[in-house]
């Protein structure tokens, strides 16, 4: 057993416990409710693919998970997050949008998915792959999941290149991010916390290539809202 890794995730957990009661209201307003869209662009990615169940990893309070079943009739998602906290949070509004019958939330460890080899025709990870300890066993697990041509897409905030946006962006998740946060819910710690796992994470090309080297081809990126989040394909 990895011990830091181990104690990295009770950190990531306890940090997510303290905000899910208004996480979602939190994360529409601090990204101008940009992230509705985002998740609208990203599920449109999966139309093309055949009918089956699809896994939806990290999926905290259930946005993509709701967005996964709205824009596929027949789709059942079992929806995984290691935070219970946060799938009960998601669970309160989930009546009331019809598809409790689709969505299936399960506490579990992404790291180590609780389902046999070759279950889902597609797996969909929003805003969560950089809060994995141990990334590269993460994606081999979806690999392992996944049936063969099923696809694995990654919803993921990014830091802009563009020599105009970088420096308002930057600005913005490292000083006013965290301060409104903390007048808005008292949370700053949080969103420091946000703002640290994505300076600490992959480059885009190092994460494309892990991506090739556990397994996955016709690997992709694409970027929305000039650079500020990236959408990562991958086919089995």
């Amino acid at each position: 057993m990895n011990c830091a890794a181990e104690e990295n995730k009770a950190q990531v957990r306890a940090i997510f416990a303290s905000v899910c009661q208004r996480y979602d209201l939190l994360n529409s307003v601090l990204s101008l409710l940009f992230d509705r869209c985002w998740r609208w662009r990203a599920v449109r990615l999966l139309r093309d693919l055949p009918s089956g169940p699809v896994l939806d990893l990290c999926a905290g309070t259930l946005p993509l998970s709701l967005e996964l079943a709205k824009q596929a009739e027949e789709r059942t998602v079992l929806a995984v997050d290691f935070c219970e906290g946060m799938l009960r949070a998601g669970l309160r509004h989930l009546p009331a949008t019809g598809l409790q019958g689709r969505i299936f939330p399960v506490c579990g460890d992404s790291e180590a998915i609780p389902a046999p080899d070759g279950t889902f025709c597609a797996c969909t990870v929003g805003f969560g792959v950089r809060n994995l300890s141990r990334t590269k066993q993460g994606l081999a697990e979806i690999h392992r999941v996944l049936r063969p041509g099923g696809r694995l897409l990654i919803l993921e905030l990014s830091r802009p290149k563009n020599p105009l946006v970088k420096p308002i962006y930057n600005c913005y998740l490292h000083h006013l991010l965290p301060r409104i946060a903390s007048l808005c819910a008292g949370h700053r710690q949080a969103y420091e916390y946000l703002a640290s796992s994505i300076a600490a994470f992959y480059e885009p090309e190092e994460l494309l290539a892990m991506l090739r080297e556990t397994g996955f081809s016709e690997v992709r990126r694409r970027q929305l809202s000039l650079g500020i989040v990236s959408i990562y394909t991958g086919n089995k």
